[in-house]
């Protein structure tokens, strides 16, 4: 089996390279055992890297193109909304061809995650949140001592897992959320989504942050799998239009977009992909360390 793989590094929700979230792509991964991804994302230190496969039989039967797995430094996701951009967009390049025309079908920890070209853009159909409904009260007060608020300051509240596992507030005004400054050892290991919203006559209608400090990175540039579940929660209950942009990113002088279109029953959410190196990768040697992956 060769350990020599083609590699690709992309910025996620930006055209322009180095203002998203950048995703590593390794592909044609069946050689690879589970400690080596863990390493390999741990030394790529990304919010995530990713491992294309070959789909299994029974997923390939219903339409799946590829099967992904989503690394952080930190351990294994089932399903993350950049990640799935950003891989459909390193498949294609590869020269990946979809069973059906114009819709890609990725495998990944939480099923069938169909994708389609939207203009310049890829976008994915939200997959359905695992858990919703207010956040416990204890939850929320933990959450205001985190972000150094008071409990009246938040707004409102949800989870909105779809994976991941998170939970989110709403703030009022986007310069509120641009103004936190997080306390690390309240906020631990909750996967923590703010949105605020902007002022009228912006380009953008919400900003959005991520602090995901239990993945291995204190925060995340830009989520496409928690805008997806914001959407879901905001969207369905009135909250926000039909079709909009949120900004995430700013707080870490990045300029993520995130496109978010309710059409027919599906929520789509977009963003473009930028990318920025494309070769190969040799991890030879590295299944003889004897490394272990993460528990």
């Amino acid at each position: 089996m060769s350990t020599r793989h083609r590699f690709h590094q992309l910025d996620v929700f930006s055209a322009v390279p180095l203002k998203g979230n950048p995703l590593a792509v390794v592909h044609d991964a069946q050689g690879l055992d589970d400690a080596t991804m863990a390493a390999f994302a741990r030394w790529t230190h990304l919010s995530e890297t990713t491992f294309l496969l070959p789909p299994t039989p029974a997923a390939r039967a219903e339409g799946a193109d590829y099967r992904v797995r989503i690394f952080t430094p930190g351990g294994e996701l089932p399903f993350a909304g950049h990640p799935t951009l950003g891989s459909c967009q390193a498949w294609l390049l590869a020269g990946g061809q979809p069973q059906r025309e114009g819709l890609v079908v990725q495998e990944c920890g939480v099923g069938l995650v169909r994708i389609r070209r939207d203009g310049q853009r890829l976008a994915f159909a939200a997959p359905p949140l695992r858990r919703s409904g207010p956040l416990e009260p204890a939850l929320v007060e933990r959450i205001a001592r985190g972000l150094g608020l008071r409990a009246p300051e938040i707004l409102a509240h949800q989870w909105v897992d779809n994976g991941p596992g998170w939970c989110a507030v709403m703030l009022g005004s986007a310069a509120q959320v641009l103004a936190l400054r997080p306390d690390a050892a309240v906020v631990g290991d909750l996967k923590l989504g703010v949105i605020g919203p902007q002022p009228a006559g912006q380009e953008t209608a919400f900003e959005v942050r991520a602090f995901v400090g239990s993945l291995g990175v204190p925060e995340d540039p830009v989520t496409g799998s928690l805008n997806a579940g914001l959407a879901q929660w905001l969207v369905g209950a009135g909250m926000a239009p039909t079709r909009y942009v949120a900004a995430q990113g700013a707080a870490l002088r990045r300029a993520g977009r995130v496109h978010v279109a309710a059409e027919g029953g599906d929520l789509w959410i977009g963003g473009d992909v930028a990318t920025c190196i494309e070769g190969h990768l040799d991890l030879g040697g590295v299944a003889a360390a004897g490394l272990e992956p993460l528990r």
